[in-house]
C-alpha cells in the first residue's frame, strides 16, 4: 500500500472545474505519526558553504526524527570524525548539532574541511549535505605609496580600488576624509570591479582625498586605501607653470580637452564573454570615456530584453538581469555615443545551470506486499548525473534487497517486506554543484487513525470555498467518506469535492451549508471517524465608499467607510495612507465611519485605504486624495537673444501643485519712465516655457512670470535681470488730433501726446503744422515741448484749416503724419431764417415751416433750428406773472418741426433761430396763430342739495378747461327701482350761463342717476355723474336756508311715533344683522355680498355709450361684447372692468362706513357718493359726495 499526495483532486461528482486552491497538506507528503516506527528523516542542517566568524564558536547544526530516534555520527574530509577524542568539540544531546569552542583556545582555521551528518536507527540511516567550513577573512590593504596624479582638463582618468581579497568578497565605495561619499555621474562612476572611472576631468574634481573603502559585512570590518590626490588644470596653467618639465605627449597629446569620440575604458576590446548560473543576476557592465561625456545604449541581438526582470544601473552603464535564465543567453550589445561618434562593443552570455529538481524523491510508505516507486529526477547544464544510495552507502556495494530494482533515476520496489524499510538518498551533480535528497521507505501495517482534532469548529463567510481537515493515516491506504449530519448519506452531490489528503471542499458554501459533517477513514485493518462542525457568516461589507476628492491646500477633507457584518462577529476598521500608517498628526481624526483630515497640506495627497477587518475576512476600499492649489511661482528666468526690438525669456515652470499649468502671464517693468509699475507683456501656453518678447526702443525693462491653472493664478516670479534697449526715433505720432477754436480769431491744436514708454528716446517734442484748406498757403511749422496743445492765433473766424503734429526726439523724427482738418473759431450766427410759416393741424398741434440760413451766415457748425413759442396772456394773468416760453430745437439742417401740446382755443406767438457751437442767432419776426377749439374738460363739481318728495336742485362748476366757447350743458337722469333696475333715460338741455337746474315732478323715495358734461361747437366733453335720492316725505326735512329748529308746514307728521314706523325700524335692524352676519360668513369664504350680487343682477340695462350723432344713450352694456350686464359684470362707464370695482368692502360703496339703507332694506350707500363715468364718452369725470339721506332725521 502507498500513502502519497498526488497533484490531483479526486471528485465525487464530474462535470466541475478543478478548484487551484490547495492546502499545504494537498502539495506535501503525508506525516508518519510520530508514534509509529519510522526511518530517520534530517530536519535540520547548517548550509553548505557556511562561511564562520574566527571569533566565535562553530556550530554546526544537524537535527532529525525518526522511531526510534535516532542516533549522529561526523565525518570530515571523507574520514570519520571522532569527537570524543577533541575536547573542544561537544555534541548537543538528542541531537547532532556540533559545537566547536575555539573562543577559549584554538583557531577557526584547524578546523576548515567538509564535513556530513549521519542520523541512523534501525530502520536505515539518513545523511546530511557536504557542508564546507571556511572562517572569514577581512584582510588589510597592502602599504604602497601612491604618487599625485595631474592632468588637463578633458582627458579620462580610471582611479584603481584593487582591495585585499577576502572571505565572502567585500562591498566597495569611495569616500573622502570625511567619510562623506563621493557623488557619482554619467562622467564619474564606480564599476562593478570597485574603480573609479571618470569620462572625462573637471577642474572641480581636482582634490586629494580620493578613498577607496572595503566593507566586509561578516566580520563588520572596514578597511580603506591610502589616499589618491588629483590635480587638473588647464592648458595655460600647464604652461605657466610646469609644462617645461613634462613631456609633449604626456599633456598635449591629441587626447587633451579638445572634443572626442567615445572610447571604451571597460571591457576591453570589441568582444568579451560572460557566464552566470541559472537563477542568478546578470551583470554586464560598460564604462566609456569622451568629451562631451557619451551616454549608454542596451540591446540584445536578436532579441529583446525581458520586460519585468531588466534593471539599469549606475546611469545605465550597468545591465542587470535577474532570475537569469538559459533563454537569456544570447549577445549583448553596449553602444556609447556622444555628438562626435558612436562605439559599441559585443558581450557573448552563456547560462549555466547547477542542477535543479524536477521531481525530488519522496518518502513512501507501503504495507507487506505493496508495490512503489522513488523517482528522482533532475536537470541542469551541463547535465547533471543521477547516483542513488541506501543508508548513505552507494547502492552498489549496499546490501542486495530482492524487492529493489534501479532504473537511472527510478528505484522499483515490488511486494515489499518489513525489512525493506530503509532511507535512500538521490544525488545529483555537475561540475557547478550539487543536489541532495532523503527519501525513507517504510513498511507498516497500521489501522486507519485521524489526525484532525474532534469537533473542531470551522466558521466560513458565504459564498467562500469551505474546506474541513480530515487528515489522516493509515496503512494500508484508507479511503475517505464524508457524511452530513447524524443519520446522512454520503456526499456525493456536485457542490462537494474530496481532496487526496481527505479535506471536504465546499466550493461555494451557503447558509444551508452550516451543520455538523463526519470524515470516515477506513482501511482491511479498521475504521476512524471524527466529526467538525461548520457555521456560514454574513460576508462584511462597505456600504458607503470612500470617494476620490480634489481639494486646495489649507482645507478639510473627510472620507466616509461605513460596514456592514454579520452580527456575530467584530469588525475593527482601520485607515490607511498609501498603504502604511496613518501620520501621527493631530491633523488626522478618526470617528466610527469616517476620516477627516484638516488643514490639508501638499504631503496629505495619496491613496486612503478604509480596511475592515474580522476574524474570518478583510475588506478594503481605497479614495485618492488630489491636493490641489494655484501653481508655485516660476523660477530662474533667462534672457537670450538680447537684440535690439526683441528678447527670448525662458523660465523653470514651479509645481503645479497637482492642477496642470494652462497658461503663463508675463509682465514688464520700464524702471527708467514708470518704476514699480508692471504691464501685460503676452501671454503663453503652459506647456511652454520660453517666449519672444517684442521690445520698444529706450525701455529699461525687466521681466517677471505667473503660472495660472484652474485655481487661480500663482505669485508673480523673482524679477529678470534688467535689459536697457537702444534709443530710437519714434515709431507712431500723437493720436486724437484735433483743431478747434475757443476764440473768432483763434484755432487750438490739440493731441494726445505719446507716454515715456513710446517716446522711444530721450528728447521727445512735437513738430505741429497748420495751413488754411482752401488756400495755397505753405505749411507753417512749430516745434514744442512735451506737451499737448499749440494755440495759433490771428486766424480768420471758422475757416477749415489742415493740421499735423509729428513727434521727434534725439534720434529723429517719426513716419510723417497724415494732416486732419479743423476749423477756426465760431462766431454767433449773422442771419435769422426768414419766411416762417405756421399750419395749424388741429387744436393741440401745429406744423411749422422756415426757409434755411445761408451757410457762410452761420460762422460755425450748424447745429439746429430753435423754435420759441407762447401762448398769449389777458392783462390780468399777465399782470401776475411772466410769459412762459418753450423752448423746440431740431437738430441739423431741417426746414421743418411739428409743435405738440397745444392748448385749444388759444392765441400762439412763435420765433425761429439758427445754433451753431458758439450759440444762437438772431430770432425771425414774431408768427402768431391761434388754435381752434376743442371738447371743454368735465364741470368741475356737481352737487345735489335740496332733496324734497318730488324735486332735486343741481349745482355746478364750469369746466376748469372750456378749450373754446360753451354752448350749452347736457344733463341726462334715469331712476333706479328698489330692485336696482335702471328706469327710463331723461335728456334736458341746459343753457351754457346757468349753473344751477331744479328737477321737479320727480318720484318721491326715489333713486336717481345723473350724467352730466358741458358741449362746444367742437362737441361733447367729459361727463361726470352722481347719484341722489328724493325724500319718502316732507316730515323732518331741512332744507338748507331754513334754520334748524324751523320744520316745514306742508304734510308734518310725527312718524317717530307711528307703530308703522316702530316696526319698519325693528325690520330693518334684524334684516342689517342678518345681512352683516352672511356678510362676515361670505367673506370668510371668499364670497361676495348679496349687496353686491344685487347691483351686479340689476344692473342698469340702458345706459349705453352716447352715440355721436344723434347725442342718444344706448343699452348699459358689458365692455366687452357689449350686452346687458350680466351678475357680477358691472362696468363703469369708460369701459375698462377696475379691481377696486368687485372688491367686496362695505366702506367702497359709501362715504366711509356711514352707508345707509333704504325702508326695503337695500343699501343706500352703495349708489350714493361712487365715482361713475358714463358710457357715452369712456372719459373720467369728478365725483360730488350723496347729500344726506332724509333718513338721518329719524335716527
Amino acid at each position: 500500500m502507498q500513502l502519497k499526495i498526488m497533484p490531483k483532486k479526486k471528485r465525487l461528482s464530474a462535470g466541475r472545474a478543478p478548484l487551484m486552491l490547495f492546502l499545504c497538506q494537498m502539495i506535501s507528503a503525508l506525516e508518519v505519526p510520530l508514534d509509529l516506527v519510522q526511518p530517520p528523516t534530517i530536519t535540520q542542517q547548517s548550509p553548505k558553504d557556511y562561511i564562520i566568524d574566527p571569533r566565535e564558536n562553530i556550530v554546526i547544526q544537524c537535527e532529525a526524527k525518526g522511531k526510534p530516534s535516532p542516533s549522529f555520527s561526523w565525518t570530515r574530509n571523507g574520514t570519520h570524525f571522532d569527537i570524543d577524542k577533541d575536547p573542544l568539540v561537544t555534541m548537543k544531546p538528542g541531537s547532532g548539532t556540533l559545537t566547536i569552542n575555539i573562543m577559549s583556545e584554538g583557531k577557526a582555521e584547524t578546523y576548515e574541511g567538509v564535513y556530513q551528518c549521519t542520523a541512523r536507527n534501525e530502520r536505515g540511516a539518513a545523511i546530511s549535505n557536504n557542508i564546507v567550513i571556511r572562517p572569514s577573512r577581512s584582510p588589510l590593504w597592502t602599504k604602497e605609496k601612491l604618487e599625485p596624479i595631474i592632468l588637463r582638463n578633458g582627458q579620462s582618468l580610471v582611479l584603481p580600488c584593487r582591495p585585499p581579497i577576502g572571505l565572502p568578497p567585500p562591498i566597495i565605495f569611495w569616500m573622502d576624509n570625511s567619510f562623506q561619499r563621493l557623488p557619482q555621474s554619467e562622467r564619474v562612476s564606480q564599476g562593478l570591479n570597485g574603480d573609479l572611472y571618470f569620462s572625462n576631468v573637471l577642474p572641480e574634481d581636482t582634490r586629494e582625498d580620493y578613498i577607496c573603502y572595503a566593507r566586509f559585512n561578516h566580520t563588520q570590518t572596514i578597511q580603506q586605501k591610502q589616499p589618491i590626490s588629483v590635480k587638473v588644470i588647464s592648458v595655460d596653467e600647464l604652461n605657466d607653470t610646469i609644462a617645461a618639465n613634462l613631456s609633449d605627449t604626456e599633456f598635449y597629446g591629441a587626447k587633451s580637452h579638445r572634443p572626442r569620440p567615445p572610447t571604451f575604458l571597460t571591457p576591453d576590446g570589441n568582444t568579451s564573454r560572460k557566464e552566470e548560473l541559472r537563477g542568478n543576476v546578470l551583470s554586464l557592465e560598460c564604462i566609456a570615456e569622451g568629451l562631451p561625456t557619451p551616454i549608454i545604449y542596451w540591446i540584445k541581438e536578436d532579441g529583446t530584453l525581458p520586460i519585468n526582470r531588466t534593471f539599469y544601473r549606475n546611469f545605465k552603464k550597468t545591465l542587470q538581469i535577474v532570475q537569469v535564465t538559459e533563454a537569456d543567453s544570447g549577445n549583448y550589445q553596449c553602444i556609447a555615443k556622444n555628438a562626435l561618434g558612436a562605439i559599441h562593443h559585443t558581450i557573448s552570455v552563456t547560462v549555466k545551470a547547477a542542477p535543479y529538481w524536477i521531481i525530488a524523491p519522496q518518502n513512501l510508505v507501503l504495507s507487506p506486499e505493496e508495490d512503489g516507486t522513488l523517482i528522482c529526477r533532475a536537470n541542469g547544464n551541463p547535465k547533471p548525473r543521477i547516483s542513488w544510495l541506501s543508508n548513505g552507502v552507494p547502492i552498489e556495494i549496499a546490501p542486495d534487497d530482492p524487492s529493489r530494482k534501479i532504473d537511472g533515476d527510478t528505484i522499483i520496489f515490488s511486494k515489499v517486506q518489513e525489512r525493506s524499510s530503509a532511507v535512500y538518498q538521490c544525488n545529483a551533480s555537475n561540475e557547478y554543484g550539487y543536489l541532495l535528497a532523503n527519501a525513507f521507505v517504510n513498511v507498516l501495517a497500521e489501522p486507519p487513525r485521524i489526525l484532525t482534532s474532534a469537533n473542531t469548529l470551522y466558521q466560513v463567510i458565504a459564498n467562500r470555498p469551505a474546506l474541513l481537515d480530515c487528515a489522516f493515516f493509515g496503512s494500508p491506504l484508507p479511503t475517505i467518506e464524508w457524511f452530513k449530519g447524524a443519520k446522512g448519506s454520503a456526499l456525493r452531490e456536485d457542490i462537494y469535492v474530496l481532496h487526496e489528503n481527505g479535506t471536504l471542499e465546499i466550493p461555494v458554501a451557503q447558509k444551508d451549508s452550516t451543520g455538523t459533517y463526519t470524515c470516515v477513514a477506513r482501511n482491511k485493518l479498521g475504521m476512524a471517524k471524527n466529526d467538525v462542525h461548520l457555521e456560514i457568516k454574513d460576508p462584511t461589507r462597505i456600504i458607503k465608499q470612500p470617494e476620490y476628492a480634489v481639494v486646495q491646500r489649507g482645507s478639510t477633507v473627510s472620507f466616509e467607510c461605513k460596514v456592514k457584518h454579520d452580527h456575530t462577529l467584530i469588525p475593527t476598521v482601520m485607515w490607511l495612507k498609501d498603504h502604511g500608517e496613518l501620520p501621527n498628526d493631530g491633523r488626522f481624526t478618526v470617528d466610527k465611519d469616517r476620516l477627516v483630515v484638516a488643514d490639508v497640506n501638499d504631503d496629505d495627497g495619496g491613496t486612503y485605504t478604509c480596511v475592515a477587518n474580522t476574524t474570518l475576512d478583510n475588506v478594503s476600499a481605497s479614495a485618492v486624495l488630489s491636493v490641489v492649489d494655484v501653481p508655485n511661482p516660476p523660477f530662474d528666468l533667462e534672457l537670450t537673444d538680447q537684440l535690439d526690438r526683441s528678447v527670448q525669456l525662458s523660465w523653470t515652470p514651479g509645481d503645479d501643485n497637482n492642477s496642470p499649468i494652462t497658461k503663463f502671464i508675463i509682465e514688464y517693468e520700464d524702471a527708467m519712465h514708470e518704476p514699480g509699475l508692471w504691464h501685460h507683456q503676452t501671454e503663453v501656453p503652459g506647456t511652454q516655457t520660453t517666449a519672444q518678447l517684442k521690445l520698444s526702443p529706450y525701455v529699461n525693462y525687466s521681466f517677471r512670470v505667473m503660472a495660472e491653472n484652474n485655481l487661480g493664478r500663482s505669485l508673480p516670479s523673482e524679477a529678470s535681470e534688467q535689459y536697457l534697449t537702444k534709443a530710437a526715433e519714434p515709431d507712431k505720432n500723437p493720436t486724437a488730433v484735433e483743431g478747434l477754436g475757443s476764440e473768432p480769431d483763434n484755432l487750438v491744436i490739440t493731441w494726445k501726446p505719446l507716454n515715456g514708454f513710446e517716446s522711444n528716446g530721450p528728447g521727445l517734442q512735437y513738430k505741429v503744422s497748420w495751413r488754411q484748406k482752401d488756400g495755397d498757403d505753405e505749411w507753417t511749422s512749430v516745434v514744442v515741448a512735451n506737451v499737448s496743445k499749440y494755440i495759433v492765433s490771428g486766424t480768420p473766424t471758422f475757416v477749415p484749416y489742415l493740421i499735423k503734429v509729428q513727434a521727434l526726439n534725439d534720434a529723429g523724427f517719426a513716419p510723417e503724419p497724415a494732416a486732419v482738418m479743423g476749423h477756426s473759431g465760431e462766431d454767433l450766427p449773422m442771419v435769422a431764417p426768414g419766411n416762417v410759416r405756421v399750419n395749424v393741424v388741429n387744436s393741440t398741434l401745429a406744423e411749422v415751416h422756415w426757409d434755411p440760413v445761408p451757410l457762410k451766415s452761420i460762422r460755425g457748425h450748424l447745429q439746429g433750428y430753435r423754435i420759441y413759442y407762447w401762448k398769449a396772456q389777458s392783462s390780468l394773468t399777465r399782470n401776475r406773472r411772466h410769459i412762459e416760453k418753450k423752448i423746440l430745437t431740431f437738430q441739423g439742417s431741417k426746414t421743418h418741426g411739428m409743435l405738440p401740446g397745444l392748448e385749444p382755443f388759444s392765441h400762439y406767438t412763435l420765433n425761429v433761430r439758427v445754433v451753431n457751437g458758439k450759440g444762437e442767432g438772431p430770432a425771425s419776426p414774431d408768427k402768431v396763430f391761434n388754435t381752434p377749439e376743442g371738447v371743454p374738460s368735465a364741470p368741475s363739481s356737481l352737487k345735489i342739495v335740496n332733496p324734497t318728495l318730488d324735486s332735486l336742485t343741481l349745482e355746478w362748476e364750469p369746466p376748469s378747461h372750456p378749450n373754446g366757447i360753451l354752448t350749452e350743458y347736457t344733463l341726462k337722469y334715469q331712476p333706479i327701482n328698489s330692485t336696482h333696475e335702471l328706469g327710463p333715460l331723461v335728456d334736458l338741455k341746459i343753457p351754457a350761463n346757468k349753473t344751477r337746474w331744479i328737477l321737479k315732478n320727480l318720484n318721491f323715495s326715489t333713486r336717481y342717476k345723473f350724467y352730466f358734461y358741458a358741449q362746444t361747437a367742437a362737441g361733447s366733453g367729459i361727463q361726470i355723474t352722481e347719484e341722489a335720492i328724493t325724500t319718502v316725505d316732507e316730515a323732518g326735512i331741512l332744507p338748507p336756508d331754513v334754520g334748524a329748529g324751523k320744520a316745514m308746514a306742508s304734510r308734518q307728521v310725527d312718524i317717530a311715533t307711528q307703530g308703522w314706523f316702530i316696526g319698519l325700524m325693528c325690520a330693518v335692524a334684524l334684516l342689517i344683522l342678518i345681512l352683516l352676519i352672511v356678510c362676515f360668513i361670505r367673506r370668510n369664504k371668499g364670497g361676495k355680498y348679496p349687496v353686491k350680487e344685487k347691483e351686479d343682477a340689476h344692473a342698469d340695462p340702458e345706459i349705453q355709450p352716447m352715440k355721436e350723432d344723434d347725442g342718444t344713450f344706448g343699452e348699459y352694456s358689458d365692455a366687452e361684447d357689449h350686452k346687458p350686464l350680466k351678475k357680477g359684470s358691472r362696468t363703469p362707464s369708460d369701459r375698462t372692468v377696475k379691481k377696486e370695482d368687485s372688491d367686496d368692502s362695505l366702506v367702497d360703496y359709501g362715504e366711509g362706513v356711514n352707508g345707509q339703507f333704504n325702508e326695503d332694506g337695500s343699501f343706500i350707500g352703495q349708489y350714493s357718493g361712487k365715482k361713475e363715468k358714463e358710457p357715452a364718452e369712456g372719459n373720467e369725470s369728478s365725483e360730488a359726495p350723496s347729500p344726506v339721506n332724509a333718513m338721518n332725521s329719524f335716527v
